[in-house]
């Protein structure tokens, strides 16, 4: 597929790792200063309350203020970076685990481009558990599950056949693109623009124009779009 050369704000600017950061905390100074002018504007819908505890509690129970969250992943991500030698990802474990599978049912996955680089093709042959991609998604998983059970959160219901039809589409659509964009917003925006990486800006803005469509198209399959008097979760 076409493609640009890679690009790194630090290094192929000239402005350096300093440079490069001071670059990027004034964006994000603008687009948090841009969100609040426009929510002010547009007023939109509330984020709901969600159910938590009150003091040492709140580590096991419920939901983090935003600020310890995003402070939280910002050193787990440095510290995955100094531990496995690159940054967070997690769609990587994900086309394993497809070709793995499609290996065992007699596919040559092998002659794909994609496990012909170099050192690629060692990962067909390993197990899944000596993917640190996919043991961190084994974790994330098993961890979500527990933090939503100790939240109140997790809960068995009905899904209606048109949400459950979005869901799968919009799955298939987000997993290809992922895979296509050498990551999710986790491996391709997240660590993209954590390690300097131009393709992470242009991933976010992408993201968010695949967002506006989303909601567009989201009363096609009889989902609602959140009005400026609702709570969104």
């Amino acid at each position: 597929m076409p493609s640009l050369p890679a690009i790194s704000l630090a290094e192929s600017t000239g402005l350096g790792f300093l440079g490069a950061w001071a670059v990027q905390i004034a964006a994000f100074a603008f687009i948090i200063w841009l969100t609040f002018y426009i929510a002010k504007k547009r007023k939109p819908p509330r984020m709901a309350e969600l159910p938590t505890e009150n003091g040492w509690k709140r580590i096991f129970r419920g939901a983090w203020p935003i600020l310890i969250a995003a402070v939280v992943l910002a050193v787990l991500n440095a510290i995955t970076l100094l531990t496995r030698g690159s940054p967070w990802g997690i769609t990587s474990a994900f086309a394993l685990w497809g070709s793995q599978i499609s290996q065992s049912m007699g596919i040559d996955v092998a002659s794909w481009y994609y496990w012909s680089r170099d050192g690629m093709e060692e990962q067909l042959t390993q197990s899944v558990f000596l993917d640190s991609t996919s043991v961190m998604n084994f974790g994330l998983v098993t961890g979500a599950f527990i933090a939503s059970a100790a939240g109140g959160l997790f809960a068995l219901k009905k899904i209606p056949f048109k949400t459950a039809l979005a869901s799968l589409i919009g799955g298939l659509l987000m997993g290809y693109g992922a895979r296509l964009a050498f990551g999710c917003n986790i491996g391709a925006y997240f660590s993209g623009i954590a390690s300097f990486s131009v393709h992470g800006w242009v991933w976010a803005v992408m993201a968010l124009l695949g967002t506006y469509t989303a909601l567009w198209i989201m009363p096609w399959f009889g989902l609602k779009v959140p009005k400026p008097n609702d709570k969104s979760c």
